[in-house]
């Protein structure tokens, strides 16, 4: 099979059957022709291939024969069906029974490439998802950074140099990102991996709680200590201690969390003797942590302790390619947790996904499939099962123009033509994203002078 695609052509009208066959050859493809449905039964018996365009009204061994047995043989063939006797029952019956797509004679030529152009990418789509799902299963029991990004790589690469040294990391990187399965990932690359991974947010608590939860108490240390209670970073002794949103924490208790990285000591509330402590500390935020040490609420002594090595991980905008191996890792994930079997995202969901801009990140993509698996009633995600306003992809990763703000109309243009290119051109894909029908793009591509396709 060459690179472009295996066709097999099927046709009783010769000169239609020749003229079609000619021009595809011409493109590039592998075609095989025959004018008999019976001849194309035979040959999908013995070979397999990527597209089938059969003539739906054939003596003998019609189209809908051929597009049965080749559904059944080869179920991943896309089977375009093409008819000069064109009727609404018809089309309705060749989609159920599965057909690609239903095209009336006299057909445009540029129309039959765009088809066979786009069964083909549904094909290729159907391949990589079945890859990816292969590549799921080597992530189980692991600490599952699933990434095929060659910035992440880097990260992940780094990550395991410094895992074993037991130096401080700082992780830095929008919400949603990964920072505490990168914690989990350094943790289980260590020396301490045997030991207690925990993991606190200090955006969660007040000054008070925080100190408490870090630092525990003696029995007696104010009303209601009715007994000792150990702190997490007490708890955490021969293992590492994560502490999320670090940038939240007050002066007081920078100092404080400073002198225990300084001194490896700590003393309880309503303690007088120091605890020996053997930590690993792994911080995260999501801030700009020099205009928090310029602003004076990050103190630059702490930063320098625990900033030994800095991990800046990547929004998921910035990592496009990982998005179907996430997808699947989350579908494999929620699948299993809801006990469905839902084991498919259609290409055009995929499609979908793969353009969105996730300002919420990984952790945006987890809620979006877990939403999916749950209301789907079949196994497979389709975009009926997307989030209403995943189609209202918003203008703001467009930026000023030449210092100054654009249009309305600039926006625009500029927006339909990064669709598109998203959509490979696909035109009919690129108007489900947009939310408008096709006429609508089309008259939308004339009216901002784009190329029509």
């Amino acid at each position: 099979m060459n690179k472009f695609g295996k066709l097999l052509l099927v046709d009783d009208e010769k000169v239609a059957l020749k003229n079609l066959e000619h021009v595809l050859k011409k493109d590039g493809y592998d075609v095989v022709a025959t004018q008999s449905g019976g001849n194309a039964l035979a040959l999908l018996e013995g070979q397999a291939f990527d597209v089938v365009l059969t003539d739906l009204r054939m003596e003998k061994v019609d189209g809908m024969e051929v597009l049965k047995r080749c559904r059944e043989r080869w179920p991943e063939t896309e089977v375009i069906m093409i008819t000069g006797f064109a009727t609404l029952e018809s089309a309705v019956e060749a989609m159920k029974q599965g057909a690609f797509y239903y095209i009336a004679k006299p057909f445009r030529l540029d129309e039959v490439r765009k088809l066979v152009s786009a069964a083909l990418e549904r094909i290729h789509l159907k391949r990589e998802n079945q890859v990816l799902r292969e590549q799921i299963e080597s992530y189980q029991g692991k600490v599952n950074i699933v990434t095929q990004d060659p910035t992440m790589q880097r990260l992940l690469e780094l990550a395991r140099q410094v895992a074993p040294t037991d130096c401080n990391v700082l992780l830095m990187g929008e919400s949603g990102t990964g920072k505490e399965l990168f914690a989990r990932y350094l943790h289980g690359h260590s020396a301490r991996a045997t030991g207690p991974f925990l993991a606190i947010n200090c955006g969660a608590f007040n000054e008070e709680l925080l100190s408490n939860e870090l630092f525990g108490h003696e029995k007696g240390a104010f009303t209601g200590a009715d007994s000792v209670k150990k702190g997490l970073i007490e708890i955490a002794s021969g293992g590492t201690l994560f502490l999320d949103e670090i940038t939240e924490m007050t002066p007081a208790m920078q100092v404080k969390l400073l002198r225990v990285i300084q001194e490896r000591e700590l003393l309880r509330l309503g303690g007088t003797e120091p605890l020996k402590v053997d930590v690993r500390f792994i911080a995260a935020t999501n801030r700009d942590l020099q205009e928090s040490m310029k602003s004076g609420s990050f103190r630059s002594d702490l930063y320098f302790r625990l900033n030994v090595v800095n991990l800046q991980i990547p929004p998921l905008s910035r990592r496009k390619e990982d998005i179907p191996l996430l997808s699947y890792a989350c579908l494999k994930k929620f699948s299993a947790l809801m006990k469905k079997d839902v084991t498919e995202i259609s290409a055009e969901a995929m499609a979908l996904l793969k353009v969105y801009d996730f300002p919420g990140n990984v952790r945006e993509l987890e809620n979006i499939i877990e939403r999916g698996v749950a209301i789907t009633s079949g196994n497979t995600i389709e975009t009926a099962h997307l989030p209403d306003d995943l189609r209202d992809l918003s203008i703001r990763t467009f930026r000023k123009k030449d210092g100054r703000i654009p249009t309305l109309d600039e926006q625009e243009k500029d927006y339909i033509r990064w669709v598109l290119a998203e959509a490979g051109g696909n035109q009919s894909l690129a108007a489900q994203i947009l939310g408008i029908d096709r006429v609508s793009l089309w008259r939308k591509l004339k009216r901002y002078e784009l190329e029509v396709v």
